[in-house]
């Protein structure tokens, strides 16, 4: 057996791999006398065919066996040899491969595509500079998330006389009788001057409007009608009012409290209040902390300036997932994997430089933690704690076992992270949520 490396450029290259009669044969016959053995031929006991029958009907499809488990291992072992990092899979060169006369030929050549990287050089130090933004909980954000979260957990009423932000349950219908409906209508969705029609109304008073003038939103959404139909609607209306609906806002008192937090979580307005804004603070939190790391890749990326085998990359991904994406889709795509791929490997040489290992029992943590915001945010928290367990296990059983290893890798991120922000230059700087959006969109 010869194995042969031939480089094409810096990061692309062809394996070729001869083999001779002597590399297979004596497997292949070893394979045939075991099956002449089992051979269960019509015309003779069960193991009692001629060696040579066998062989004419099994000796091909044995041959191939073979030859493919001295080429899967042989490939493999040759690549673990090499001081590249190999990337995706070998591609057979699948020319050769149909050129094959298996009946006849005694000496095989077979050639593979392999696209690699030759060195991640990542050095962590000071001159590295990165900003680590946190953002600063105005009174106004406060203030709105305690009104959202009265006005989530008021109650409804119906008043006799119609306000500001009140729903208007009634018909809908127009003068030439082409349409009607019966509808909750939003004042919050009207314009300024329009809406003027709607307040101070009771029940039965009939409002005439244009409702494609005066519903300042979309007109589709709010009558719940398709765009083709909303945009046919125009001219006179008239709307009967039958009921008003309008959501008080909940008072801060104690039953508000333990609604919102849970049985006796706090008890003064101020504590409240402080919660509220300690809760929109680890949520700004979270998000800057993930705007702030993938800045940090982005300049680890750019710093380690690995040059990816692209052509042979795009072959791949379009090989491996098998008729579910077009080139088209690989070319849409390609920049987005090609980051996280160049991230990986970056990721993966300081853990391996740092000895840094992502153990099961963070693993399990982190799990926990993802599952604990999940029921959170469905409102399940503190109930849901005593079958933590099963939920951890359920999860990272899922999907084939993959769920696993996701989050192995994000537990390694996650430390090579913490310890490339120990190394790198990091200045603080807090800002307003508006410049953080300003930063988003930037």
């Amino acid at each position: 057996m010869e194995i042969k490396l031939d480089k094409h450029s810096t990061n692309q290259a062809s394996i070729k791999i001869n083999l001779n009669e002597a590399d297979y044969q004596p497997k292949v016959d070893a394979k045939l006398k075991d099956y002449a053995k089992k051979a269960n031929i019509k015309g003779f006991r069960p193991g009692k065919a001629p060696f040579g029958m066998v062989k004419k009907l099994y000796g091909t499809s044995v041959l191939v066996e073979e030859i493919n488990n001295i080429l899967s291992s042989s490939l493999n072992d040759y690549i673990k040899e090499q001081s590249f990092k190999i990337l995706g899979e070998p591609l057979p060169v699948v020319e050769d491969a149909d050129a094959i006369d298996w009946k006849n030929q005694k000496e095989f050549e077979f050639e593979y595509k392999i696209g690699f990287v030759e060195n991640v050089d990542v050095t962590l130090d000071k001159s590295i500079k990165a900003t680590d933004y946190s953002l600063k909980v105005d009174k106004k954000a406060v203030n709105d998330a305690i009104e959202n979260l009265r006005r989530q957990y008021g109650k409804m009423t119906n008043p006799e006389v119609s306000e500001e932000n009140d729903f208007l349950y009634g018909d809908l219908k127009a003068a030439d009788g082409s349409y009607e409906q019966t509808l909750s209508l939003p004042l919050s969705k009207m314009d300024g001057r329009s809406v003027k029609k709607f307040i101070g109304v009771e029940k039965g008073a009939e409002i005439e409007f244009d409702p494609s003038k005066a519903i300042k939103s979309d007109l589709s959404e709010v009558l719940n009608i398709s765009e083709e139909e909303a945009a046919k609607i125009s001219g006179n209306y008239t709307f009967t009012v039958q009921n008003i609906n309008r959501t008080e806002d909940a008072a801060l008192d104690q039953e508000f409290f333990d609604k919102v937090f849970g049985p006796d979580q706090v008890k003064t307005e101020e504590e409240f209040v402080a919660k509220v804004e300690e809760i929109l603070g680890d949520n700004y939190n979270k998000e800057t902390k993930v705007f702030n790391e993938e800045k940090i890749k982005e300049i680890l990326v750019e710093k380690a300036n690995i040059e990816l085998p692209e052509a042979f990359l795009k072959e791949w991904l379009l090989k491996a997932n098998d008729g579910k994406v077009t080139e088209a889709d690989v070319e849409k795509e390609f920049p987005i994997y090609a980051k996280q791929l160049t991230w990986s490997l970056i990721s993966n040489k300081i853990a391996e430089e740092n000895e840094i290992k992502a153990e099961h029992e963070d693993v399990i943590a982190k799990t926990q933690d993802m599952v604990r915001e999940q029921l959170a945010a469905s409102g399940l928290g503190a109930q849901m704690e005593d079958n933590m367990d099963m939920f951890v296990n359920n999860y990272l059983q899922g999907n084939e076992g993959q769920n696993y290893m996701q989050m192995l890798t994000a537990v390694q991120n996650d430390k090579v992270l913490s310890l490339v922000k120990e190394k790198i230059s990091l200045k603080e700087e807090k800002i307003d949520i508006d410049k953080f959006k300003e930063l988003i969109e930037n």
